[in-house]
């Protein structure tokens, strides 16, 4: 009767054993590497920033970011989930778990703090336009009343146009900046209202050379954080791998290998916590 129960509380202990690795799933052991995978938003249509190319691969300051933090948690390249984080959606991801954490050109905000928290900041970016090279009829903020602006639907942007900069502005969101971009090179819109990092990445581009300038207004301070879920253990672990990648010199390069072809005029690594309003 004995050796019977020994063998039925092994069996039990080995169904406990499985179950709890079946539950497992990707990412979610709280930052230590001991999941499969980590599950990451970015941005898939911002060159320079984060972007998806046509053979899968995913370039930018924000994955170099992302990549290096995720591995200061305890994950490889190849164990890192990338899944696209749309303007509009990156709080919902990360309230509803489908990923981890978000670099996604995520301004930090009192409204957004209300819902996530942010590690960071990491970057610190300016409001800006962008115009076609040809065109000279905006030289000022005020120019923007009247024209045909666009902005990406949930960016700070495009709420900064119609309660500060250009109350009269014809503003079009979209979903995309690449759909924006779009608009600006066909003359459907005659400006696009972004980030300064945003814009410089996409004119840094080859195939648009030439093609598109930046306005060089310093509209607003854009700080860029990480988000995770609300009360999350990561953003403690997420801030001491940013400050890592500053002091190691890791976020310099990322920045070169971004930026460096726009000539592009970054602002100092912020101090984690430093929200310059």
């Amino acid at each position: 009767m004995k050796l019977l129960k020994v063998s039925i509380a092994a069996a039990a202990a080995v169904v406990l054993s499985v179950t709890a690795s079946a539950c497992g799933g990707d990412g979610g052991d709280g930052g230590t590497g001991g999941g499969k995978k980590v599950a990451v938003g970015i941005k898939y249509d911002q060159p320079g920033i984060g972007l998806k190319t046509p053979d899968g691969k995913y370039t930018g300051f924000d994955v170099d970011v992302a990549t290096y933090v995720a591995k200061q948690l305890g994950y490889q390249p190849d164990q890192i989930e990338w899944k696209e984080a749309k303007s509009a959606d990156r709080e919902t991801l990360l309230q509803r778990g489908d990923v981890d954490f978000i670099a996604a050109s995520y301004s930090i905000t009192p409204e957004r703090q209300e819902k996530v928290d942010f590690a960071g900041p990491y970057f610190l970016a300016h409001q800006d336009i962008m115009t076609r090279a040809d065109d000279d009829s905006i030289t000022k903020p005020a120019d923007l009343n009247d024209k045909r602006l666009c902005s990406v639907t949930g960016s700070t942007s495009a709420q900064n146009v119609k309660t500060k900069l250009a109350p009269k502005a014809q503003l079009q969101e979209y979903g995309g900046y690449s759909e924006c971009l779009t608009g600006l090179e066909n003359q459907v819109i005659d400006a696009l209202t972004t980030d300064d990092a945003i814009l410089a990445g996409y004119a840094a581009q080859p195939e648009f050379k030439d093609k598109f300038k930046l306005g060089g207004f310093k509209l607003s301070n854009e700080n860029y954080g990480v988000g995770v879920k609300k009360g999350s253990e990561l953003q403690g672990k997420i801030n001491a791998a940013l400050e890592k990648m500053v002091a190691d010199g890791s976020w310099d390069k990322a920045v070169k290998a971004n930026f460096g072809e726009a000539n592009y005029k970054n602002e100092p690594a912020p101090k984690i916590g430093n929200i310059v309003s």
